[in-house]
Order: C-alpha cells, then structure tokens, then sequence
C-alpha cells in the first residue's frame, strides 16, 4: 500500500513542478464553465421557466455539473495511449506493482488537486456572483447521489482506458478521445440537461452510459426523479459498469499480445 502512496505524492509532484500548465488548464475550466453559467442566467433573467426548469434549478444544475466534472474528468488514463506508443508501459510491466492500481493512484492524486481546486473556485463564484442554488439535505438522496457519483467516476475511468487501449494497435489516440470528449460535452449532460431532448432521444440516451457520468447524478441531487427512474438509472449504471470492466480486461490482454515496447 506504502508503494501506491508514494506514486500519490509523486503525481502531486510533478504537478507542482508544471505549475503554469496547471494554472493554465485550471483557467481554461473557469472560463468554460462561466461561459455556460452566464448563458443559461441570461435566459432565466424573470421567474418563468423553461425546458421545466426554474432559474434556480437550471443554475444548481449548472454548479453541480462544475463540481461532479471537475472530479469525474480529473484522471490520467490519457497518458496510457502514449505509454504504449513510446513503450513505456515496459517499465510498469516490469515493476513489482499492479499497473491498474498505479494508473488508480495517479487518477486519485489528479482527482484530489482539481477537487480542492475547485471548492475554493465554487467558494469565490458563491461570493462575487451570489447564484441561486438548491441545498439538497434529505440523506436518503445525498447517499444516492454518492453511489451514482462513484458509479460514474468508474464509467468514465473505464471508458477512457478503452480508448486508450487503441494504443495497442494504432498511435492515433488523441483523435478518438477528442471525439469522445465533444460526445461528453453534448450528450452527457455537461453544458444542458438532456431531458430537455426530445423525448425519444432521452430514452436512447439513457441506455448508453454517458448521462450517468454527469446528467444522473446531479439529476438525483435535484430531488426530481421519480423512483422508477431511479431504480431504472441504476441498473442501467450497474450493467454498464460490469460490461466495461469486463471490456477493459478483454482488451488488454488481447492489446498485451500485439504489445512489442516500440521505442525502448
């Protein structure tokens, strides 16, 4: 366990190293987000709604998905593609550890500096901007909320190492992953609700895995989903995180037949 700590405190780190990269990058969330927070204030300037959202729902909406984002998105499985091309995975594979619980560990470290970046960005939105939000305080939902959120951080974990894995075959990683991020965007939930699609396009997107990365959980934070939607959510959210685990196993042992360290 003492070895796995260790790649934590190193990943924090190399971070602390490259600092205007972070910077950087923690600006470019703001903006983003900001972007999108003052789109949907402009458009609930009076208390009507629209899409059968008020202007406080569609604002916490807005704020939760910035925080489950900011978690969920937080990883370093896009560094795999390019540890296979450059034949790095080499040293992994020869090292007494667990590639899988490395590549956790320096998810976690990621996940942990953007996270307590953004608290103290949600803190100073909070104070200079004063938005309407919905504190949810029923247990029973904040534990759901919990168990989707987890189930969503290891949706996105898996499917992001598939996409990686192409590595194995092809160096044009960063093309598939640029278009999985734009379909994440849309369909996932993270500049609108995808319930105000139309109906039919709901219901197929919710058999696809992507709304329970950002759209279910902040959904069930709301306090808005009747239980058969919930019950319904989660065992589309289970299914797919049993599936995808199995893929990520399949493909890498198939990936580790055809592995061959190009340049080591």
């Amino acid at each position: 366990m003492k070895k796995y700590w260790l790649i934590i405190r190193n990943t924090w780190d190399e971070y602390l190293v490259y600092r205007l990269n972070f910077v950087l990058w923690r600006v470019r969330v703001i903006i983003r987000f900001l972007i999108t927070y003052f789109l949907w204030s402009s458009i609930y300037t009076g208390t009507q709604p629209y899409f059968g959202y008020t202007r406080e729902t569609m604002l916490t909406y807005v704020l939760m998905v910035y925080l489950v984002s900011n978690f969920v998105f937080a990883t370093r499985t896009q560094d795999v593609g390019s540890e296979i091309n450059e034949g790095k995975l080499t040293n992994y594979l020869l090292k007494p550890i667990n590639y899988f619980a490395s590549l956790a560990s320096r998810d976690i470290s990621d996940k942990l500096l953007n996270f307590g970046c953004t608290i103290v960005e949600l803190i100073a939105i909070f104070i200079l901007l004063k938005p309407q939000f919905i504190f949810q305080t029923n247990p029973v939902v904040l534990i759901l909320v919990l168990m989707a959120f987890v189930g969503g951080i290891v949706i996105y974990f898996m499917v992001s190492l598939l996409l990686s894995f192409i590595g194995f075959w092809t160096t044009e990683v960063w093309v598939t992953r640029f278009i999985f991020i734009i379909l994440i965007d849309f369909l996932a939930g993270n500049f609108f609700p995808i319930d105000i699609l139309p109906p039919v396009i709901l219901r197929i997107l919710l058999l696809t895995p992507l709304p329970y990365i950002y759209y279910f959980p902040v959904k069930l934070y709301l306090g808005n989903l009747t239980v058969f939607s919930i019950f319904q959510g989660f065992t589309v959210l289970v299914f797919w995180t049993l599936l995808l685990i199995f893929l990520v196993s399949f493909v890498w042992k198939k990936g580790l037949r055809v592995y061959s360290a190009e340049g080591r």
